[in-house]
């Protein structure tokens, strides 16, 4: 059994400071991700604050330009970390020639999907719900005629 010293010593100084550069990377998008579903939920409940009063197809349908356009950024920020994710687990398993502090994520472009990431379980999940609830705002609205 190879104890963790073993393998942390098994590693270059110039590989680990490229596995921090991309660790880093990685955090920073994951807080970007963070932040925007942090806006999404005050946008989307200030929207639905004001259709609880004022109910109104328009004002829902207006609603979902912030949603759908915070939806696209997050998705966005998701697969650059998912990207970034890829380049650290290949510089980290040595099994690509990875030249050494290179940041390049061109080569998981194929695999790593905008459409995919967007249709993801967690992206489906959050943004999903909250554009459902908009456009219940919305049918409310228009079968109401406001």
């Amino acid at each position: 059994m190879t104890s963790t010293s073993d393998v942390a010593t098994s590693y270059t100084a110039d590989e680990i400071k490229h596995l921090e550069f991309i660790q880093a990377v990685v955090a920073r998008l994951g807080n970007g991700s963070f932040l925007i579903k942090g806006w999404t939920m005050t946008v989307g409940g200030v929207f639905f604050g004001v259709l609880v009063n004022r109910l109104s197809w328009q004002l829902a349908a207006a609603g979902l330009i912030p949603v759908l356009g915070f939806w696209l950024l997050d998705s966005y920020y998701l697969r650059q970390e998912r990207l970034f994710r890829k380049l650290y687990d290949d510089v980290r398993a040595r099994t690509s020639a990875v030249p050494p502090f290179s940041m390049n994520v061109q080569p998981y472009l194929p695999v790593v999907t905008w459409g995919k990431v967007a249709m993801s379980r967690t992206m489906i999940n959050f943004y999903g719900v909250i554009t459902t609830v908009d456009l219940a705002f919305a049918a409310a609205a228009a079968f109401t005629g406001h």
